[in-house]
């Protein structure tokens, strides 16, 4: 087993595979291990990391977990990374933090990371998890790897100050068990990077056109669409929406908004951002699980009457056109809005080698 890597990663939570991808974009990271239950989402990060074991099951089975960290010793595993999904810490009151039930899958992270003992680990999460409770929860979280030993720094981090064509803000946890890995240090992008950037190279489909694999129709006119670019593109699809649909957003202009539909076909969504097109030169808002579907939120194309595309989301999320994922388009969609940006974990890794190579 070659573990020339400085460092050899396990990706709990992985999905797709957004953090490793933009860790092992670095010549000093390489993902040994991912573990997922969406049986797609590991088919998708497997082919992506063929020298890697993607691994599809539930955290919470003491005997995967302990496969898991047998296969850990194997691998010579010394960072992990994973975005435990928590539900329990938005409400307030201290007494809803780790023991809360619903955070029991950032209890079983945790577990892992304690049985391990990583030179490293991160934690990425939605952004209140820092608010929640007044500060209690986050609070508990360092005091909880402070007692196993880490130095722990956490921060709210944009990807739209790292590359990427998206405001989206989230928490990011580091714990060093040699150092202080101080995130308000993180080298910020000087430029921003919109979504004509990131997309205008495919503003050709109509609503229920395209392929699930397409040639290029146009030249690529920025740099980051030269960036992005491989030899074909893959799910670049547009939803085929109702006539209804259609119908709604031939009523909205250029980046505009359901302001401009009579009242009574706004819909039952009661956020602002419903049937509302993206800006061409701002960067996106944060792209979810639904953005094919124009009543989900600001996920309508700039000037086509469609939601975007799953590659376009891709784009979005700073994922290559090399990057093919593995499912039906629900189950992409999914995988797409799920993931970590991976130049926003590109960037969390360069930050982190600073101090490992140059301190």
């Amino acid at each position: 087993m070659n573990n020339n890597k400085r460092f050899r990663i396990l990706d709990l939570f992985c999905g797709a595979g957004g953090f490793s991808f933009g860790l092992d974009s670095l010549d000093q990271f390489e993902t040994k291990i991912g573990l997922d239950f969406d049986e797609n989402a590991i088919k998708t990060f497997q082919n992506m990391f063929p020298r890697a074991e993607g691994i599809c099951g539930d955290i919470t089975s003491n005997k995967l977990k302990n496969k898991i960290i047998k296969k850990t010793k194997k691998y010579d595993i010394n960072m992990i990374v994973g975005g435990p999904p928590c539900q329990g810490f938005s409400l307030k009151g201290k007494n809803l933090g780790i023991n809360d039930d619903r955070n029991f899958l950032f209890r079983e992270y945790a577990y892992i990371v304690e049985k391990l003992r990583p030179e490293i680990f991160v934690i990425e999460n939605v952004k209140n998890m820092i608010s929640s409770g007044h500060g209690y929860f986050i609070n508990e979280i360092k005091s909880l790897f402070k007692s196993m030993g880490y130095k722990v720094d956490y921060a709210i981090l944009n990807a739209r100050d790292f590359g990427v064509p998206q405001s989206r803000e989230r928490t990011i946890i580091v714990g060093s068990r040699s150092k202080v890995i101080d995130l308000s240090k993180i080298k910020k992008y000087s430029e921003i990077v919109t979504v004509r950037d990131a997309i205008s190279d495919l503003a050709y489909l109509l609503s229920g056109e395209g392929f699930d694999i397409d040639k290029y129709k146009t030249e690529a006119k920025t740099k980051y669409q030269k960036q992005m670019r491989a030899d074909y593109l893959q799910y670049h699809k547009a939803t085929n929406h109702t006539t209804e649909t259609i119908k709604k957003l031939k009523m909205i202009p250029a980046e505009g908004d359901k302001s401009y539909l009579p009242k009574h076909l706004h819909g039952n969504q009661k956020f602002s951002t419903t049937w509302s097109r993206l800006i061409w030169d701002i960067p996106s808002p944060t792209i979810d699980t639904r953005f094919d579907t124009p009543s989900n939120g600001r996920n309508t194309h700039p000037v086509l009457n469609r939601a975007i595309t799953p590659r376009e989301a891709a784009r979005i999320q700073s994922f290559p056109d090399c990057f093919i994922f593995q499912g039906n388009k629900s189950s992409v969609c999914k995988q797409i809005g799920n993931a970590v940006p991976p130049l926003l974990a590109k960037a969390i890794g360069t930050h982190i080698l600073k101090y490992y190579y140059h301190e």
